[in-house]
C-alpha cells in the first residue's frame, strides 16, 4: 500500500493541474473565453515548439523501434474495432456514431497527459519513445478514424474524397506538421540557429503546463449525459484494455528495454483527449458520449494510471 500512494503521488500533480483547470474555469474564476486562447497557444505554438526540438534531437534508429509501434498501435487498433463493435451491437448505436465511439477507444491524449506522467514518473530523459510514438500518432489515428467515418456515413464520399478530407485533417493540425518537420530536419541533418533553438526551448518548456491547464479549462464546458453504458466502455478499453496489449506485447512478446515498455504502456493508458471530441463533432456524431468519455476516462486515470505505473515498477524494477 505505501508504495502503490506513492504512485500516486507522482501521478497527482498532472491531474490537479488538469482539475485546477476545471474548477477556476466551472466556477468562474478563470475566464472561459480565454480557456480558448490559452488552448491555441499550447496546442498550435508550445506543444509543436516541444515535438519539433524533441523530434530534431531523437536518436531516429534507437528509438523507431518497430515492437515499440506495434505493441502500441496494435493495441490502439483493436480497442477501435471493439469500441465500434460494442457501440454498433451491444448498444445499437448507427454507424456514424459507432465509429466516432470507436475513435474516442484509438486515440489517447499521448500528448498533454502521457508525456507529462511520464516526465512525473521517470524524468525528462525518459521520453525519448515517447515521442517517436507520438510523431505518427495524429496522422495514425486521423487517417483510421476519417476513413472510416467516410465509409460508415450514409452519405459517404468517394474514396478520392475521403483521401483528400484525411490528408487535410492531418496536415493542417499543427501538432503533425510540428512532427513531420523535426524528423525531416533530423533525417536532413538541416542545421537550426542557436538563437532559434533556444527560443523554441523556451516556448516548448510552457506547453504541458499551458496545456493541462486549458484541458481542465475545456472539459468543464462538457456535462456527462445519462446515457453512460457508451462512455464507460470506452473509458475501460482505453484506459485499461490498450495499456494491457502495449505491455504484453512490448514486454513479453517483443521483450523490449524497460524504457521502451514503459512509454508504451504509459502513452497507451492515457484517456481519450479533446481531439475524441473534435472528431465527433466534426462529423456530428455522438458529441454528448465522446464528451462523457473524455471527462469520465480523464477523471478514472488517476487511479488506473497510478495501477499501472506500480505495475511497471513491479514488473520492471
Amino acid at each position: 500500500m505505501p508504495a502503490m500512494l506513492g504512485v500516486l503521488n507522482t501521478v497527482l500533480p498532472v491531474f490537479l493541474v488538469v482539475g485546477s483547470g476545471y474548477a477556476l474555469v466551472r466556477f468562474g474564476r478563470f475566464p472561459e473565453e480565454a480557456v480558448g486562447a490559452l488552448m491555441k497557444f499550447a496546442q498550435s505554438v508550445a506543444v509543436p515548439c516541444l515535438l519539433f526540438m524533441a523530434l530534431i534531437r531523437l536518436d531516429l534508429g534507437a528509438n523507431f523501434d518497430p515492437g515499440l509501434m506495434v505493441s502500441f498501435y496494435s493495441g490502439a487498433l483493436f480497442c477501435f474495432a471493439l469500441g465500434y463493435l460494442a457501440a454498433r451491437k451491444g448498444f445499437g448505436r448507427r454507424p456514424g456514431e459507432s465509429v466516432a465511439l470507436g475513435f474516442a477507444a484509438l486515440f489517447s491524449n499521448s500528448v498533454l497527459l502521457g508525456l507529462a506522467v511520464t516526465e512525473q514518473a521517470y524524468g525528462t530523459a525518459a521520453l525519448a519513445p515517447n515521442f517517436a510514438l507520438i510523431a505518427i500518432h495524429a496522422p495514425f489515428c486521423y487517417l483510421v478514424g476519417i476513413t472510416a467515418m467516410e465509409i460508415a456515413r450514409a452519405d459517404g464520399r468517394s474514396g478520392a474524397e475521403t483521401a483528400r478530407i484525411a490528408a487535410t485533417a492531418m496536415f493542417r493540425n499543427p501538432i503533425s506538421m510540428a512532427s513531420a518537420a523535426g524528423l525531416l530536419a533530423n533525417v536532413t541533418g538541416l542545421p537550426l540557429p542557436e538563437a532559434a533553438a533556444d527560443a523554441a526551448d523556451m516556448i516548448g518548456r510552457a506547453a504541458l503546463p499551458a496545456a493541462l491547464f486549458g484541458l481542465g479549462g475545456v472539459l468543464s464546458r462538457y456535462r456527462i449525459r445519462s446515457t453512460l453504458g457508451e462512455a464507460l466502455t470506452i473509458t475501460a478499453l482505453s484506459t485499461l484494455v490498450h495499456p494491457a496489449i502495449a505491455f504484453t506485447l512490448s514486454h513479453h512478446v517483443f521483450a523490449l528495454e524497460p524504457g521502451f515498455v514503459r512509454s508504451a504502456t504509459i502513452m497507451a493508458a492515457m484517456a481519450p483527449g479533446v481531439n475524441a471530441y473534435m472528431f465527433s463533432s466534426m462529423y456530428q456524431r455522438a458529441e454528448g458520449e465522446v464528451a462523457s468519455t473524455v471527462i469520465i476516462a480523464t477523471a478514472v486515470s488517476v487511479v488506473t494510471a497510478s495501477g499501472w505505473l506500480w505495475t511497471l515498477d513491479y514488473v520492471l524494477g
